[in-house]
């Protein structure tokens, strides 16, 4: 058993939580981070056709965090895919906007991560941070909060006195429940399918997008002639997928796409998860807040829950940075500030993916011309476009 003294406490070592630790310990502040899971290990030898089925659209503004970190640069480049433009159809397969780096005045949209190297990478860069303490596994057993900070105790019998505790431990955090800060959670009634796939013609550095009668279907480029794919379907058309054989499964996922890249052959198995939207209504208490999917989950039609994320880290570590000579960390009224900061993002994000959800799932005739109106009435507005865009890389 450790007794642990530090300025924060970090709870959940994922791509977020890994990121904010590495962040808070470069502006001096004494770092403990507490981890369920093993640390990632390299795999050794991969071969090019050896993928994770997660990937993630990480933005611009991301990635320069990442970069300003010092993990961004140490991705292998055979693991990161770069998007130049992003072209997204209605349900009537003729109706389709189109958004192009160069409206952004951008280099490109953002690039394709691998997740695993990119936690790799995350935690590779938390070890060798001299600032940050490692209690990896570990599993929490109890937090108390008092007017100056918090003990976080772990199941192993380590105690951790902290100014602050973060929660970034996904979207079922264990430090949530312990604040008290309530979950509304809503169900989309859909799974997300994901597997990569090779493609008999390249994809030109195009994310790809179909609101399709049966849900949305993205296709993201990876390095190569290979995408990953997220199908968001009913749970029946979900299982059905899964259950495919391989040549089969290529088939349906070439044909939702149009053919437009050809035969496809399978890279990964395709793996399913639940699709569900996460409200937490209070993100921060007296010496404890919230980061991550800890504080919001959203549908993936978007690609922006991991870039959420970040922006909280960001946020947070730059309210911290600026608190006034003297002040606790462990004051709420700090810790507004950063919830305060953040409330407009997590809100409008939610209301874009909930609308366009909600929009693409009715079957009324109505709303179908209507919607497939609008992607051909925005894709003409360049300034609507450029808005969508602007908030997209940040």
């Amino acid at each position: 058993m450790k007794a642990i003294k530090v300025d924060v406490a970090v709870v959940g070592g994922a791509l977020v939580g890994s990121a904010l630790a590495l962040a808070l310990a470069r502006s001096a502040l004494s770092i403990a981070i507490v981890e369920g899971r093993l640390a990632p290990t390299p795999d050794g030898a991969r071969t090019e056709d050896d993928w994770d089925p997660r990937v993630y659209a990480i933005s611009p503004g991301s990635r320069e965090f990442l970069r300003a970190l010092g993990v961004w640069q140490w991705l292998p480049q055979s693991r990161i895919q770069p998007i130049h433009a992003m072209q997204v159809w209605g349900d009537d397969a003729r109706s389709c906007i189109t958004f192009d780096a160069l409206d952004a005045r951008q280099p490109d949209l953002g690039s394709i991560a691998e997740g695993r190297e990119l936690q790799h990478v995350l935690w590779q860069a938390v070890e060798a941070e001299a600032n940050i303490q490692r209690l990896c596994p570990a599993r929490c057993g109890a937090l108390r909060v008092g007017d100056c900070g918090a003990t976080l105790t772990t199941a192993e019998g380590d105690e951790i006195s902290a100014a602050l505790v973060i929660g970034a431990d996904g979207a079922q955090s264990w430090v949530r429940a312990q604040i008290g800060a309530g979950a509304e959670w809503k169900s989309y009634d859909q799974m997300a399918v994901v597997a990569n796939f090779g493609t008999e013609r390249g994809h030109g550095n195009v994310a790809r997008q179909w609101f399709r009668n049966d849900g949305v279907l993205a296709w993201l480029p990876l390095p190569g002639e290979r995408i990953s794919i997220v199908w968001s379907a009913e749970p029946a058309l979900a299982q059905s997928l899964l259950q495919l054989a391989p040549e089969e499964l290529c088939r349906r996922v070439a044909e939702a796409g149009h053919a437009l890249l050809g035969e496809f052959r399978l890279i990964t198995p395709p793996e399913s998860f639940p699709l569900r939207r996460l409200t937490v209504p209070r993100t921060v208490s007296r010496a404890v807040a919230l980061v991550g999917d800890a504080a919001h989950v959203i549908h993936p039609l978007a690609g922006q829950g991991v870039n959420l994320g970040f922006r909280d880290a960001r946020a947070l570590t730059d309210v911290l940075a600026r608190r006034v000579p003297g002040q606790s960390l462990a004051e709420e009224t700090l810790l507004r500030r950063y919830e305060r900061s953040r409330r407009e993002d997590w809100l409008l994000t939610e209301r874009i993916t909930d609308g366009l959800y909600e929009l693409f799932r009715s079957e009324r005739v109505f709303l179908r011309g209507i919607r497939n109106f609008g992607l051909g009435l925005t894709d003409r507005l360049g300034s609507l476009k450029r808005h969508l865009i602007a908030h997209a890389v940040s």
